[in-house]
């Protein structure tokens, strides 16, 4: 009985992640509060996963991570790669790729992707080339290289603890390299050349915002009933009356329309999103033509304010705004920020929408404010504004000091001086005793969503271990594969860890299946050890959704980008990983 009552919390809790009725963290703790109430578990065993060193190890080292781009370290290198190109478009992005993908096989590639997305804008109005076209790459580039060392990935970590917790040996720091570097190597270059044919090319709809004479501004307006714009192709209209314009978008409804993807005509009701000079702009709402967006449900000032900025905000993952609604959120109480509209995959919501919005990582807030209010926002870290982020405030002063304790951590881990979480947290201390990370951004850089995601994944997994679930799954899973050797049952945990990641989190995927992974080759009298790295690399194979990792859904605002973009590239590069990683694991750690 207690079997069917973890599996259909198992079943339940899938449902609950993949359609994300509930925020992941609630999700976890009704895990959690089933499992006591149905007498599975006990208060303190439900509670155990709090107390995991996987837990405390994955949110030290966001802490850490964090600290490493406040004093400005990852700034630095970034920004050397921009100087070394010396203006060649490709130098740079392949620099910029190579420094992410370094980057994210030490510290968490979640903020390293935060940082690199304005660069890459920034680069594609400086170079004049498509950030669409790398800005999934970058995506991918970091989660390729995570598997190539322990603390390069949450998963990496929580696979090792729970590892340790069946008994068996921990994962080294460097023991996943011998096979994640290759992979990585040729997963780094299959993007590089296959990006840029397979990837769309909308371009960029902000650049920087220097003070320039022939600066444009980014502004969303409406199309009135009786405007002449109706029933006019955009780029035909424009080019005859303003030819500063770039049409970028004509949302209408919910639906995007992209002006260089389809030949759409305007219609009244329409939103426009555009580009031009602050004179074309001015006239353009002189004329008649367009109104501004409403603010608060009230139509703006018809004084139109030649210094303000448009500009579009992204909500990071350590924003307080998350999961609050839009509405009652401090950014549409703010009398400086004008809130124009918000973008979320692909769908586009204007004012009249947004009361009962929540917001979600990733998402794009399209605001006007003055400059003084864009100068506090850039100081704050609820929000980043896209184009330049990494010109926020950093501590430079700071950054050996970074330097020197995230050396140290992974030198005394490597040596085996201390566990890893003992590491982590020795690290974190020190980090924000000497200032390299204020108390206020530590506890903002913890992500309580993801570690609570853990805590309750990990009873789940205790009690699938407990009643003897975990051992009924590799049974069934194994009776599909009778006559068939270990390199077979291995290929085919990869491919199924692969396509679950692709639905739920990676980390919830590695804590669900490692259990059923190592009672598999128990039953079939092999050592688990392969099938332990069979996770770690099936776990991160999640390249063919937008939903399977953080990083992927980060860039698809900023991308403009179609869930079938992440197919053309994400299929062959999951295909790449799970053949490699199905043929070099028995290389490398024996049955």
């Amino acid at each position: 009985m207690d079997i069917w009552i973890v599996s259909v919390i198992l079943v339940v809790t899938v449902i609950f992640l993949v359609t994300e009725k509930m925020p992941v963290d609630l999700t976890a703790i009704g895990i959690m509060v089933v499992l006591v109430i149905s007498g599975i578990l006990t208060p303190e065993e439900s509670v155990e996963g709090f107390a995991n060193p996987a837990v405390i190890t994955v949110g030290s080292m966001f802490l850490i991570s964090r600290a490493l781009i406040r004093t400005g370290v990852v700034g630095h290198f970034a920004q050397k790669v921009i100087d070394t190109s010396r203006g060649r478009a490709k130098v740079a992005v392949l620099f910029t790729m190579l420094t992410v993908a370094v980057a994210s096989a030490f510290i968490n590639n979640t903020p390293v992707v935060v940082l690199f997305i304005p660069i890459i804008l920034s680069l594609s109005c400086e170079y004049a080339f498509s950030p669409s076209k790398f800005l999934i790459p970058i995506s991918y580039a970091s989660i390729l290289t995570g598997t190539c060392t322990l603390i390069g990935t949450s998963t990496n970590i929580i696979v090792s603890d729970l590892t340790a917790g069946h008994g068996y040996a921990p994962v080294g720091m460097f023991e996943l390299s011998p096979l994640g570097v290759p992979i990585a190597l040729l997963g780094l270059v299959f993007i590089y050349f296959a990006s840029p044919r397979l990837m769309p090319g909308h371009m960029a709809p902000t650049c920087e915002m220097a003070d320039r004479k022939d600066r444009r501004y980014l502004a969303e307006f409406i199309v009135p009933e009786d405007s002449k714009l109706a029933g006019k192709k955009p780029d035909d209209y424009f080019a005859e009356r303003y030819t500063s314009f770039e049409v970028f978008e004509i949302i209408r409804q919910s639906h995007v329309f992209y002006p260089d993807e389809s030949q759409v005509s305007i219609k009244p009701g329409d939103f426009l999103l555009l580009k031009g000079s602050a004179v074309d702009i001015v006239n353009l709402l002189n004329d008649g033509c367009v109104q501004l967006p409403p603010v608060h449900g009230k139509p703006p000032s018809r004084v139109f304010e030649k210094e303000s900025l448009f500009v579009e905000l992204m909500v990071p993952p350590q924003s307080s705004l998350v999961g609050q609604q839009l509405i009652d959120s401090t950014i549409m109480e703010d009398p400086q920020i004008q809130v124009i509209a918000i973008k979320r995959r692909r769908l586009h919501y204007a004012e009249q929408k947004v009361k009962n919005l929540t917001l979600r990582i990733g998402d794009i807030i399209l605001i006007r404010c003055d400059h003084e209010k864009l100068s506090k926002i850039r100081r704050e870290s609820d929000l980043i504004i896209i184009e330049d982020i990494h010109h926020a405030m950093v501590i430079r002063k700071k950054a050996p000091l970074g330097i020197l304790i995230f050396a140290g951590v992974v030198l005394a881990a490597t040596l085996g001086l201390a566990n890893i979480m003992v590491c982590a947290l020795t690290g974190v201390f020190l980090i924000i005793l000497t200032g390299c990370l204020q108390i206020r951004d530590a506890y903002r850089a913890l992500r309580p969503d993801v570690l609570i995601l853990i805590a309750g994944t990990i009873a789940l997994g205790t009690a699938m271990e407990k009643t003897g679930a975990s051992g009924l799954y590799a049974e069934v899973f194994l009776s599909f594969f009778k006559d068939a050797g270990p390199r077979v049952v291995l290929a085919a945990f990869v491919v199924m860890t692969s396509i679950g990641t692709q639905i739920l989190s990676n980390n919830a995927t590695a804590v669900l299946l490692l259990p059923i992974a190592i009672s598999t080759a128990v039953t079939l009298g092999v050592d688990p050890r392969p099938f332990v790295i069979g996770i770690c690399f099936g776990a991160s194979a999640c390249f063919a959704s937008p939903i399977g990792y953080q990083t992927n859904l980060m860039v698809y605002g900023p991308g403009g980008y179609r869930f079938s973009d992440y197919l053309k590239l994400g299929i062959p590069l999951n295909i790449l990983v799970v053949v490699c990683a199905s043929l070099g694991i028995p290389l490398f750690w024996e049955f």
